[in-house]
């Protein structure tokens, strides 16, 4: 199951500092770690961005999720990073495989040499850094970011593998996000959209297990019916709430839902949103 977290470029349009924008970005990261999302992608909304855009969305994001011991050697010092000691922690557990002849841990890597005969010396947080082969077809340069499998840590037995050691960061279009192959159950989250009651959640629930998910979260102030140029009253009418996002689109929503139903402030903020929705929307029996 892939769950896939989008959010637009303006989701800190309502912060007052930079220190403020930067403590928002951690928990819309930390509420994406709590959920193991795959994913979290940035889609553009230039019209609601104010001071801080999408290269600053990006940048804390990818700093958040960077391992803690690579992040002075891959960020060093910029601009957009004055304030990440305000970032909460994010705590990631290690990501293991499940294959018997390919079990272990998931780990961050950064290659800081590249060698002869296809061998690479990669950080990885452990005492000393890894002489590893690199896999056929795998091309990697120095500075790059890899993952490593750690099979056994006495003595240690490593490799390099393309599969991503968690939460991944990028920027897209929203249509791109949609049409991916592994999109899976693709959700809209919205007031005015069909409210998600415990009649209906068993049934969401067997189809995000079976097929994953990619839910889509609006900004403070501006929700995806007006990033998106659509009707609010349109939104979740219908037998199964699916609506255009835009006129030209190869892909559509499967739902718009009001995950939180009556609620009680006049505004949801996008990191409060997140974590009501994925813990409705990742539920199992």
């Amino acid at each position: 199951m892939t769950v896939s977290i989008l959010v637009p470029s303006s989701v800190v349009r309502e912060a007052e500092d930079k220190r403020e924008a930067t403590r928002k970005l951690g928990y819309v990261a930390r509420a994406a770690t709590v959920f193991r999302a795959d994913r979290l992608s940035i889609f553009p909304d230039s019209d609601g961005e104010r001071r801080w855009g999408g290269g600053f969305v990006e940048t804390v994001l990818r700093y958040a999720t960077t391992a803690p011991y690579l992040r002075t050697e891959v960020w060093g010092m910029r601009d957009e990073l004055e304030y990440v000691g305000v970032l909460p922690p994010l705590l990631a557990v290690s990501r293991t495989g499940s294959g018997s002849n390919d079990s272990g841990s998931l780990r961050q890597g950064l290659v800081t040499e590249v060698g002869s005969e296809g061998r690479v010396r990669v950080n990885c947080g452990l005492q000393h850094p890894l002489s590893l082969i690199t896999p056929p077809g795998m091309e990697v340069e120095e500075g790059e970011r890899v993952t490593v499998r750690i099979s056994s840590r006495r003595p240690v037995r490593a490799k390099l593998t393309e599969e991503p050691a968690g939460l991944s960061v990028e920027r897209t279009d929203l249509a791109a996000a949609l049409g991916r192959p592994d999109a899976g159950v693709r959700i809209a989250t919205s007031r005015f959209g069909e409210e998600l009651s415990i009649g209906r959640l068993p049934g969401l629930s067997e189809r995000i297990e079976d097929d994953g998910t990619t839910v889509a979260f609006g900004s403070p102030g501006r929700g995806l019916p007006e990033i998106l140029n659509v009707d609010a009253e349109s939104v979740g009418s219908g037998p199964t709430g699916a609506v255009e996002p835009e006129s030209d689109a190869p892909d559509r929503f499967d739902l718009w839902l009001n995950t939180i139903p009556h609620q009680g402030s006049e505004t949801v903020r996008t990191e409060e949103a997140m974590f009501a929705s994925l813990a409705c929307l990742t539920l199992t029996e």
